[in-house]
C-alpha cells in the first residue's frame, strides 16, 4: 500500500473524544482468551466443511430468516486478479437461488490502487468477473453519517450514502489475515468495507495531520474499526446476517491482490450466524485449535497486530457473545467444538495445482 499525506477537515462534533489521543486500559489484543474463561450466553454458529457453492448456500440458508426488502450483499470483490477472494461462481449460485434481486455493495479504498476511484473500481469489478448482478459502489455519489451508540472514539461514522438505500444486509466474508487488523472477518468486512473511501476510512486509520496514513494501530485501530461496524449494524438492526468462508487464508488481506503472502494455513469450511462476535470468535478459535505447523503464521499475524482486541471490544460494545454452540451441518446438526472443526485438516493446495 502506498503512503501519502491525506489532509482532511474532521467534524469534531462527530467524535466522542477529541484532542490528543490518550492511553486506554483496553485488554491486550495480543492475548487469546480460552473458551472456558469466557462468560455470558451462547449464540448459535453453523459450520460445514463443504467448500463449494452448495456449502455456501447451505450455510446461508440457516440464518436468512429476516433478510427481506432491498438486500445488499457486503462482499470484498478484491483487487485485480486477486487469487484468494470468494469464488464468484459460488456467489452467483447463492444469489440466483436465494437472493435474485440483491445487489453487491462495496466502497472505494483509502489507499491508491485498483479500487481507489469509482472508475478504477468498476474496471476492477469487470476484470474480476463481478458482472452477473448489480454492484453498488456506495460512496460513488457521496457520504452519510450514521450514529455510533456508546462509542469511545466516535459518535457517528461516515459511510457511503447508498447504504441507506438497503433494508437488509448479507455480510459475505472471506476470513483471512490482515496487515493492520491481524485478521479480517465480518467485523473488518463491515467496519472498513462500509466506511467511505475518503472520510470514514480516514477516521479509522489516520490521526489528523499525521504524515503516516496508517499510524492508528493495535488496540485503538481495532476499537475504531469495531465502532464503525456498530454504526452499520445499528442501521440494519436485526436484518443483517453473517457468513464467513475459511478458504485460501493468506495472512494478507484481499486488498493486497496478487501481492498477498502465500497461503500456508489449511482450508477449513464455511460458518454462518446471526451474531457477528460469535462467528468471528469461532473462526479465530478454529485457527487456534490447529496444529502449530498449520496456524503458526496466522497466529503471528493476529497477535503481533493485537487483532484479538476486535473480539473483546465487540463484547464490550454489546455486539454479541463470545461463547457459542457450533452446529455441524455435515453430521446431522451435532454440536461440536472448535477443536473438532480443526481436526484432520489437509495442507493447503491452490486449485489447479
Amino acid at each position: 500500500m502506498k503512503k501519502f499525506l491525506f489532509l482532511m477537515i474532521f467534524p469534531f462534533s462527530l467524535f466522542a473524544c477529541s484532542g490528543p489521543r490518550t492511553q486506554t486500559q483496553a485488554p491486550d489484543g495480543s492475548k487469546y482468551l480460552p473458551y472456558d474463561q469466557r462468560t455470558g450466553e451462547e449464540s448459535v454458529v453453523y459450520f460445514t466443511r463443504n467448500l463449494s457453492a452448495e456449502g455456501l448456500i447451505q450455510a446461508y440458508e440457516q440464518v436468512n430468516g429476516k433478510i427481506s426488502g432491498r438486500v445488499g450483499v457486503k462482499l470484498h470483490t478484491g483487487e485485480q486478479n486477486g487469487p484468494n477472494i470468494i469464488p464468484r461462481e459460488w456467489v452467483k449460485a447463492l444469489l440466483e437461488k436465494d437472493l435474485p434481486d440483491a445487489t453487491i455493495i462495496e466502497t472505494n479504498t483509502y489507499y491508491e490502487g485498483d479500487r481507489y476511484t469509482t472508475e478504477k473500481h468498476r474496471q476492477t469489478l469487470e476484470v474480476n468477473g463481478w458482472n452477473f448482478c448489480p454492484v453498488d459502489i456506495m460512496d460513488e455519489e457521496g457520504v452519510a453519517t450514521i450514529p455510533v451508540e456508546g462509542g469511545k472514539w466516535f459518535k457517528a461514522m461516515s459511510v457511503g450514502n447508498h447504504l441507506l438505500n438497503y433494508d437488509s444486509m448479507v455480510t459475505l466474508t472471506h476470513f483471512k489475515g490482515h496487515t493492520q487488523g491481524g485478521f479480517g472477518g465480518s467485523n473488518k468486512n463491515i467496519g472498513i468495507g462500509c466506511a467511505d473511501g475518503r472520510i470514514g476510512k480516514g477516521w479509522i486509520h489516520t490521526t489528523p495531520g499525521s504524515d503516516d496514513q496508517w499510524n492508528i494501530a493495535e488496540e485503538e485501530f481495532m476499537e475504531r474499526m469495531t465502532e464503525s461496524t456498530k454504526a452499520t449494524l445499528g442501521h440494519f438492526g436485526d436484518k443483517v446476517t453473517f457468513v464467513n468462508v475459511m478458504r485460501n487464508m493468506s495472512v494478507s488481506c484481499d486488498c493486497e491482490g496478487v501481492a498477498a503472502e502465500p497461503v500456508v494455513t489449511p482450508d477449513v469450511g464455511i460458518l454462518s450466524s446471526l451474531d457477528i462476535l460469535a462467528i468471528d470468535q469461532a473462526c479465530v478459535d478454529i485457527i487456534y485449535a490447529m496444529t502449530e505447523e498449520e496456524h503458526h503464521d496466522m497466529l503471528e499475524r493476529i497477535e503481533t497486530r493485537h487483532g484479538l482486541r476486535q473480539l473483546s471490544y465487540m463484547k464490550e460494545m454489546g455486539m454479541g457473545n463470545d461463547k457459542y454452540v457450533l452446529i455441524d451441518l455435515d453430521n446431522g446438526g451435532k454440536r461440536i467444538t472448535a477443536e473438532e472443526a480443526a481436526k484432520d485438516l489437509k495442507p493447503f493446495v491452490r486449485s489447479g495445482e
